[in-house]
């Protein structure tokens, strides 16, 4: 059941990632890059890798994925005669041809990799235990005083932008 599973997110990567080279919507691509990240961070859970999967669905899907969405419905500009449906933006798909090419050429070359490599496990199989309390227990005891810095200078950059912002505002509206 875990490897028609595997197998199933596996393809929906790749089917994901064919639709976002395909599609000339915009918004469709930012849709299809959403079906992708969640894909790949389903594989990262299925490689015990759980802190690697949220990291993927926090950072990839909750910022960079809602960042590029905002920016493509910010920068919207529509034009004369073209489809007046809300946050449709059409780009060009010159070069089709090529980039089809290099895409499967790259794809057959992953599976000549793929099938000439010999996995084979050297040892026995060892329960491996959530990478997350291992990492949490990091941060807590021996990388403190590096995640507090951290914690310190994300918090001097908020207090930043919102005083940037409100100046901004300001200004503006005198």
């Amino acid at each position: 059941m875990e490897l028609i599973a595997f197998y199933f997110f596996a393809g929906l990567a790749i089917v994901a990632a064919l639709f976002i080279l395909f599609t000339r919507n915009l918004m469709y691509a930012a849709f299809g890059l959403f079906l992708a990240f969640m894909s790949v961070a389903a594989l990262y859970v299925f490689a015990m890798a759980d802190f690697l999967a949220v990291s993927q669905i926090m950072i990839y899907v909750g910022g960079v994925l809602v960042l590029l969405v905002f920016g493509i419905m910010l920068t919207h500009q529509r034009k004369a005669g073209h489809n007046t449906q809300a946050n449709y933006v059409e780009v060009e798909n010159g070069g089709v041809l090529f980039r089809s090419a290099v895409s499967v050429a790259f794809f057959l070359l992953l599976i000549k990799v793929i099938t000439s490599a010999h996995f084979e496990l050297d040892g026995n199989y060892v329960e491996q235990k959530s990478t997350l309390q291992q990492i949490g227990i990091h941060l807590m005891t021996s990388h403190l005083f590096p995640f507090e810095i951290i914690a310190v200078l994300l918090l001097a950059v908020l207090l930043g932008v919102g005083y940037m912002a409100f100046n901004r505002i300001k200004n503006s509206g005198s």
